[in-house]
């Protein structure tokens, strides 16, 4: 018998559950793209847009998802044969990396595995020897939403600082965007990306590329760049169309105002308070399987460097695989592949899997997922402590 009748539970990291006021600003006729409510709508919502990344600075919207923000970003910014440095800390940062790599980009990797977060010595140390400057940026990733590894921006700015080097610091904002406490100009931050489909709750077809002065002068300095993914237009459009590239994401579009007005409702304070209290009841759950020779493993130990939009566990040979498809066919919640944490043993990843908590989220969803999930973990028979629940509960009650 399945317990799966009724509104299903999307638990994986991106797309995220839509509120039902996004879904509803989406469901009208398309308008006229020319002129009229749409262009007056865009235009207030662009300062609303910044104010999620807590930036002065300009933003260009993109018909694209994430994998389109990074190509942008660095479109914008190098031509082939200049050099960028990548701070590694899961399999998105390789693929921003690939990304530069297929732009023609010289690329070098500072990689500080699956579980740990960015080391700014090494990175400091890293751009003490570049003495020429050739170092165009450096990217990371704010969380990298395969290993759930979360860095703080500020060490890495103090690092460059340090070093004098005059690089931009790019950040991937994608899983964290919305979700977690982030300060684009105070953090100095000079480019940050980010795509719709997480924190800001709208389907996937939109990226966000947040420039700083300083990326418009590397833009400036940039001699060709892609007419498509060119921001100079898109950051100061003389017309509407401009910020687009062309024809306007009407529907995306209607949709992003109405989480943009959820969002700023709720106050981004209180929406990054709110990832955190809930991502620390489900770590008070997970922890607690994980005793008295529980199954059970986060992957990233330290708090201090766990995301609060998504966690990624360890359940040992392929019980990670057969917990998803448990509670996906027997109770309607979706979990998380473990993508990006293949290993020899494990080739598919299957021992693994991810929780994603982001975005139009609140504490019965949490705990009814994490009841969901002991139910799973009874079922398929993998060994787990006591008073998971009791945990998360306590977590919920103390806020």
């Amino acid at each position: 018998m399945s317990l799966a009748a009724g509104r299903p539970y999307l638990a994986i990291p991106g797309p995220s559950v839509m509120p039902d006021a996004v879904l509803q600003a989406m469901h009208q006729p398309a308008p006229n793209i020319y002129e009229g409510d749409i262009v007056a709508m865009v235009q207030a919502m662009v300062p609303d847009l910044k104010k999620v990344a807590m930036t002065e600075g300009k933003v260009a919207i993109y018909i694209a998802n994430g994998h389109g923000a990074w190509e942008a970003s660095l479109s914008n910014i190098a031509s082939a044969g200049d050099r960028i440095l990548v701070c590694v800390t899961g399999r998105f940062g390789h693929g921003w990396a690939e990304m530069a790599e297929g732009l023609g980009l010289q690329v070098d990797k500072l990689d500080f595995g699956t579980k740990s977060g960015i080391d700014a010595a090494r990175l400091e140390e890293a751009l003490r020897a570049d003495k020429g400057h050739e170092y165009k940026a450096v990217l990371f990733s704010h969380v990298d939403t395969a290993t759930t590894v979360r860095n703080d921006p500020r060490p890495l700015r103090a690092a460059l600082d340090a070093a004098g080097h005059p690089a931009l610091l790019m950040a991937d904002c994608i899983a964290s965007m919305g979700c977690e406490e982030f300060h684009m100009d105070a953090w100095g931050v000079d480019i940050a990306v980010t795509g719709s489909q997480k924190g800001l709750m709208v389907p996937p077809g939109l990226s966000f590329v947040f420039v700083s002065p300083r990326a418009e002068a590397a833009r400036d300095a940039t001699p060709r760049v892609s007419r498509y993914w060119d921001w100079k237009n898109r950051i100061d459009p003389q017309a509407f169309y401009q910020f687009f590239g062309g024809t306007a994401p009407t529907h995306h579009l209607f949709g992003l105002r109405a989480a943009l007005d959820i969002l700023h409702a709720e106050g981004m304070e209180q929406v990054w308070k709110r990832h955190e209290t809930l991502a620390r009841a489900i770590w008070a759950a997970c922890e607690a399987w994980g005793a008295d020779n529980g199954a059970l493993r986060l992957n990233v130990a330290d708090r201090a460097l766990r995301s609060h939009a998504v966690t990624a566990l360890g359940l040992g040979e392929r019980n990670g695989s057969a917990l998803r498809q448990w509670v996906a066919r027997n109770a309607g919640v979706t979990l998380g592949i473990g993508l990006g944490m293949e290993t020899k043993e494990d080739p598919k990843g299957e021992g693994f899997f991810r929780i994603g908590h982001m975005g139009h989220l609140n504490a019965h969803m949490v705990l009814g997922m994490l009841g969901t999930l002991e139910a799973g973990m009874q079922a398929i028979g993998v060994h787990h402590g006591p008073g998971a629940l009791a945990a998360a509960a306590k977590v919920i009650a103390e806020g």
